[in-house]
């Protein structure tokens, strides 16, 4: 007599295991797709932020004849330059915390009209909240920046033409 062989299942039995692996795959899938989208973003925005702060610091290492306004100093130039490079590119340039600090002692304001600072070392440094740029309902800490710094010479570099 011949005895079928129950380890050979027949296609009809195996309707629905498509659906489920489905529903198994999709949300892990999800996830993925939204994590890598979201570390993306944070690594443009990390970009845009050094990109700032680069060229905040190469402003202020620049020669500053007919660069400011009536009464206003350096120090105030680059941070509003910095405000409005971060708004341009599409981030909140009014949340960011712009320091221009003294490069040994982060705790101490570096004035760039002082003529005793030049040739010496500052570091400009950029922090925006990441609740400033991003838009998902997710509850995060506070205390969560992205952050640039950079450190450049004061000196009065002259560019020529």
């Amino acid at each position: 007599m011949m005895t079928r062989d129950r380890s050979v299942s027949n296609p009809n039995d195996r309707k629905g295991v498509a659906t489920v692996e489905f529903a198994f795959v999709v949300p892990i899938f999800l996830i993925l797709i939204l994590g890598m989208i979201e570390v993306s973003r944070l690594l443009d925005t990390q970009n845009q932020v050094a990109v700032a702060a680069r060229e905040g610091a190469r402003l202020a290492a620049m020669r500053r004849e007919g660069l400011l306004d009536e009464g206003q100093s350096i120090n105030e130039k680059v941070t509003d330059d910095i405000r409005h490079i971060l708004t341009a590119n599409g981030l909140n340039g009014d949340a960011a915390g712009i320091f221009i600090v003294d490069a040994e002692d982060h705790t101490t304001e570096f004035d760039l009209d002082d003529p005793d600072n030049d040739l010496e070392l500052f570091e400009l440094r950029i922090e925006i909240p990441y609740s400033a740029f991003n838009s998902h309902v997710v509850e995060l800490p506070e205390d969560m920046n992205i952050v640039a710094s950079v450190v450049f010479r004061n000196g009065r570099t002259k560019i020529v033409q």
